[in-house]
């Protein structure tokens, strides 16, 4: 959640992913470039890693992920929302039907406790989901995912149901704990080699530092000791590092700063694996000082590029906007007057097509309080608008492997 975003309301192609061992059939990234980017009728080569500012496959052509986030699995359903109308193969098709190569997946640790019992589930829907954990849920949304040929970023987005936090850890779930649930995943999905990457911890923000050495606030650090962790038990994960709020003074979104990656790098045990990700919001989430601007728009590309767009530009590393979203993708309001939101959508769009970002969209889902999602609000119906754009950017779809 970002300051203001405050609510989270509690209550077709299916593309067959060809998993073989030279290849996968899979979406793939459309955009020209001189180092061979993946085009319609390539196969992805699994693992990927990273070639300086690239996400690679095994063969050193480009992937983009071009996803969607849909979220419930870390809120007190645990289970992603919506399967209280839909069933999940149904709310799958029409995802994959979209264009969406990628579904970044928050969950919180609290998912795989005893304690968590899913809800907010219709089983008569959804009958194969009756009677199963959160974190069985979990396994068939996942498996539901990759046999339609879409690639899984799992999200840390909070510790508990309750709400997310400012550092990696709190009083109810410790580092070691935050550790060791990422190790159990890197495990259990380490032969579906569609599950991706692992968002050690969603928007740091507030007391969190970057490079500071601090033990308890030093995010770089913190997120050295899970990546290394993680990759001792799957190496073929990319380890997404998100920055913070506020560095050097100067504050940006919650999770969106990361200008302290220029002096202080995070270092991996692969250095190849790291993908380092911003968030970014509109207006209607919180009037940031850059919205009033004179110069809006065109200040917004000098911005990014200090918060997070130098890393590509200078050839340093990856970066995934794992979130960015909003109610309207408009320039002009129905009185016909500057839409802020819509107008800053479009531009960010255009930024991460331009310098080839690779974005997650927030949200699939339509009951994200200030943003609206893909779906409106009957959960069935696609926001086209909101389509036609991210279509702009989103990566062609890959032949079959024979």
């Amino acid at each position: 959640m970002k300051r203001s975003r405050l609510v989270w309301l509690s209550a077709t192609l299916a593309l067959a992913a060809a998993v073989t061992a030279g290849g996968v059939a899979l979406y793939h990234s459309a955009e020209k470039k001189a180092d061979g980017p993946h085009a319609a009728g390539q196969q992805l080569r699994l693992p990927l890693h990273t070639a300086g500012n690239r996400i690679v496959d095994a063969s050193g052509a480009t992937v983009t992920f071009t996803g969607v986030n849909w979220f419930g699995l870390e809120t007190n359903t645990f289970a992603p929302h919506g399967l209280w109308s839909r069933s999940l193969d149904d709310m799958l098709d029409q995802m994959a039907a979209q264009g969406f190569n990628s579904v970044r997946l928050p969950f919180s640790n609290e998912l795989f406790d005893a304690t968590a019992k899913p809800n907010g589930v219709d089983y008569k829907l959804n009958p194969t989901l009756e009677g199963l954990t959160g974190p069985q849920i979990m396994d068939r949304v996942v498996e539901g995912i990759t046999k339609r040929g879409m690639m899984v970023i799992l999200d840390r987005h909070r510790p508990t149901s309750q709400g997310q936090s400012n550092l990696w850890y709190t009083d109810k779930v410790s580092e070691e704990r935050w550790i060791s649930d990422w190790k159990m995943l890197a495990k259990r999905y380490r032969d579906n080699s569609l599950v991706v990457g692992a968002d050690l911890h969603n928007e740091p923000h507030g007391e969190a530092t970057w490079g500071t050495g601090g033990e308890k606030t030093d995010w770089r650090a913190a997120a050295e000791r899970a990546g290394n962790a993680i990759l001792a038990e799957n190496p073929n994960w990319l380890i997404v590092v998100e920055g913070i709020e506020s560095y050097d003074g100067d504050g940006y979104w919650w999770g969106g700063n990361l200008q302290g990656a220029a002096k202080d790098p995070v270092r991996l045990s692969d250095q190849s694996k790291l993908v380092y990700s911003a968030h970014d919001y509109s207006p209607k989430v919180w009037s940031q000082r850059w919205f009033t601007d004179p110069a809006f728009p065109a200040n917004m590309p000098a911005l990014w590029d200090k918060q997070f767009g130098y890393l590509v530009k200078n050839n340093v590393a990856p970066v995934l906007m794992g979130e960015f979203g909003g109610r309207s993708v408009a320039e002009t309001d129905a009185q016909g007057n500057k839409d802020l939101e819509g107008i800053w959508q479009r531009h960010l769009i255009a930024y991460l097509k331009e310098h080839g970002l690779s974005y997650t969209y927030w949200s699939w889902n339509p009951n994200s309080g200030d943003t609206g999602g893909i779906l409106k609000d009957d959960w069935k119906t696609v926001d086209q608008a909101k389509m036609d754009l991210l279509k702009s950017y989103q990566s062609a779809p890959a032949a079959k492997k024979p």
